[in-house]
């Protein structure tokens, strides 16, 4: 019996959803079952599903009469997948609907195969007559948990709309070039004749943005090490930081290793990188970016909140502290950042967040820089987080940042979801006092 890729990415979802588990694990294994394009399109079923969820269920109550629970769950994700594929994808309606129900003989459950097949159909007659009913509700509208909305309501009251709707737009392909071999300009050059259309070159950092994403082995020299996948935003942390010649550097949360290579990239010639994140398998990420460009650094399992356990006792020049955070800032690349994250996480997160500032900071030199970075766009892991240490630390002051929207007010730079096109994220520069 041929793989049913319907049946795969409603088990994807329902794992996501009612289990809990990360897409970024999920997803694999559901892929390692499929070749070529078929990977490809699993991945676009199960990321439009994610980001479109309450609607797709709210579509869904209209013609379904009880909540399927228990072992029936699954084919509740079925139903999504199916209604997903009517409203947002190429494929024709008809063959939506069959390819979604022959899923229920995969699943084993064929007594199922009746209810898809009326709910789906039923869906795209009323889809036809335009009798579907639309909600009012915000959750439903804008495709994002209510407790997210009000808090972007709170912290951003004149842009929530568009922070929310940028979320639901898919990300683009940014490349960081390898100044050890070629300048932004040069490998411009390079992609040119490869006949790979580019965005725009953001100025500051000199990311490169495609006009649609590829795989990455048709990148010329991508297995050389010549370049790198990294937004845009994450791109400006190494510039930031600026590191210097003979600099002891630290990447704190360092996996999968993207910043710690370019900050080793843009100065090849600081004194030595310490690059730690507390869960040992994510570390194998940086290892192996590390290995393909090239680089090395002493890679290190350890707990940023406890230094204690791991620092050699020698003080930074340069710590680049990219934050555990909730996300927020990249949830078009990961929609089930909206699922898995809860209202009730945030206090916890900040909380971590001051743990490991105050410890990390004890690792700096007097003289020294210190770049509290985060993917987050919310306001108390952010700009609140920084006032509150500058407040309680006096050895603290905060070194301006300059970017291309400066606001000279600003306690950071924090960049908004779609802002340049890149993912929201959040800066703020220390320089640690002689007192």
């Amino acid at each position: 019996m041929s793989i049913n890729i319907r049946a795969l990415a409603a088990k994807c979802c329902f794992s996501v959803i009612d289990q809990g588990r990360s897409l970024s694990d999920e997803l694999p294994k559901q892929q390692d079952k499929l070749i070529g394009k078929d990977k490809g399109l699993l991945q676009e079923i199960c990321y439009g599903v994610l980001r479109y969820l309450p609607e797709l269920e709210h579509d869904v109550r209209q013609f379904v009469q009880k909540p399927l629970t228990g072992k029936q769950r699954v084919f509740h994700f079925l139903l999504l997948v199916g209604v997903y594929q009517i409203k947002y994808m190429r494929t024709p309606d008809h063959a939506s609907v069959s390819e979604t129900v022959a899923a229920t003989d995969t699943l084993k459950n064929r007594h199922m195969k009746s209810l898809i097949n009326a709910v789906l159909r039923n869906f795209v007659r009323a889809k036809d007559k335009n009798q579907l009913k639309p909600s009012t509700a915000d959750a439903i509208k804008y495709n994002h948990p209510s407790w997210f909305i009000k808090k972007l309501q709170q912290g951003y009251p004149d842009s929530w709309q568009q922070i929310l709707n940028a979320n639901q737009h898919k990300p683009p392909m940014w490349l960081r070039v390898n100044q050890e071999h070629h300048n932004a300009d040069d490998y411009k050059q390079l992609l040119t004749e490869a006949d790979i259309e580019i965005s725009t070159i953001e100025p500051l950092s000199h990311a490169i943005e495609l006009t649609k994403p590829l795989d990455v082995l048709k990148l010329p020299g991508f297995e050389q090490g010549w370049v790198s996948i990294q937004d845009g935003a994450a791109q400006q942390a190494a510039r930031l930081l600026d590191c210097q010649t003979g600099d002891v550097v630290l990447d704190c949360c360092a996996a999968p290793g993207g910043k710690t290579c370019h900050i080793l990239e843009q100065t090849p010639t600081i004194a030595s990188m310490t690059a730690i994140d507390i869960e040992q398998s994510r570390l194998t990420r940086v290892e192996e970016n590390l290995s393909r460009l090239g680089l090395s650094a002493d890679v290190i399992a350890g707990d940023a909140a406890n230094p204690e356990t791991w620092w050699h006792g020698k003080l930074f020049d340069r710590i680049l502290l990219d934050a555990p955070c909730s996300g927020t800032g990249v949830i078009r690349r990961h929609p089930d950042i909206k699922w898995l994250r809860k209202s009730s996480d945030i206090d916890n997160l900040v909380e971590l967040q001051q743990q490991i500032l105050k410890k990390i900071w004890s690792l700096l030199k007097p003289g020294g820089t210190l770049l509290y970075a985060t993917c987050s766009i919310l306001p108390e892991e952010n700009k609140d987080q920084i006032k509150h240490f500058i407040e309680n630390n006096t050895d603290a002051k905060l070194v301006k940042i300059s970017h291309n929207n400066e606001d000279q007010t600003s306690v950071g730079w924090q960049l908004l979801p779609g802002e340049q096109n890149m993912d929201g994220f959040y800066y703020a520069k220390l320089l640690k006092i002689n007192n």
